[in-house]
């Protein structure tokens, strides 16, 4: 699968709603070249995907996320088989282990040795009666162990939360044959105090979480970086928060650093609630077009 250029990362597309078939739609016509939904712990992603794929022409749809907890394998590569048999080459199936915190909450202490939990989930995708192409198939990967798997067993990585300098480590990682295909937290503000809010809003869940902390802490982030809602280097690092220039150049860096395609992940003072359609219309004019260099 050939994934470039810039696309959207929105929870708010796994609405059933007319609002967001037809903004899928209009992402498709902007020339945004991918739309990526949360898998999380309930409803069927797949059938979202379904919508959005129903909705659009050439978008590639995406899971960043499909929680490897939830769904058995087997269902997923039938469910896979139907989506990309119906809409050739534009689904790309994204499958990561998620989070002890949240994975314990359900099941008490079945979060384990997530590298070879993750590693057997894929086993159990070739070995059914329609295996998911490995083209097709990428891991939310941030550590060098899952950066591994992802470019030994899949089309490449999808690493969540991550500056461009996170873009050149898993490009090295990888290797130049590998997709690499990082998520970036976006928020148009017009000053330092709007953008930081709206990005420690965002960062508020992801502090309590390890997999996150511990890849910051790689990067070089203290625990007094961590600490308060996160300092404002490490929210400035993690966040892009500025106009369209400051957002553009954000999204390029990660290309210039090894990304094949960037997805942006909106922040509004509405959050979830809202689809921010008025600011994907907004930066589509300075994003639509960039690509990591030849």
């Amino acid at each position: 699968m050939e994934l470039g250029g810039v696309g959207i990362w929105s929870g708010q597309l796994r609405a059933d709603t007319p609002e967001v078939a037809d903004a899928a739609a209009e992402l498709d016509e902007l020339g945004y070249t991918a739309m990526w939904v949360p898998g999380g712990h309930a409803g069927d992603v797949l059938g979202d995907c379904r919508r959005l794929l129903d909705a659009s022409n050439h978008a590639v749809v995406a899971t960043g996320i499909l929680n490897l907890w939830v769904k058995d394998a087997a269902d997923v590569a039938a469910d896979h088989h139907t989506l990309t048999a119906a809409h050739p080459r534009r689904f790309l199936l994204g499958v990561g282990v998620s989070h002890a915190v949240l994975v314990d909450h359900l099941s008490p202490g079945a979060y384990t040795q997530p590298v070879r939990v993750t590693r057997s989930y894929l086993d159990a995708l070739d070995a059914t009666a329609t295996p998911v192409p490995h083209g097709e198939l990428a891991l939310a990967a941030l550590g060098p162990r899952m950066l591994e798997l992802a470019r030994d067993r899949t089309a490449g990585a999808h690493p969540y939360l991550v500056p461009p300098e996170h873009s050149a480590i898993a490009r090295a990682a990888l290797g130049d044959e590998r997709l690499l295909l990082p998520e970036q937290a976006v928020a148009l503000a017009d000053d330092a105090d709007t953008g930081r809010a709206l990005a420690r809003q965002h960062l508020s869940i992801y502090l309590q979480l390890p997999n996150y902390a511990n890849n910051w802490r790689r990067l070089g982030f203290g625990e007094d970086d961590l600490a308060d809602g996160g300092s404002d280097r490490l929210v400035d690092t993690i966040v892009a928060w500025g106009d369209e220039a400051a957002i553009a150049a954000r999204v390029q860096a990660h290309l210039d650093a090894g990304a094949d395609h960037v997805c942006i992940q909106v922040l509004t003072e509405g959050g979830f609630t809202v689809v921010p359609r008025a600011e994907w219309r907004r930066l589509a004019p300075a994003l639509v077009g960039l690509r990591r260099p030849t």
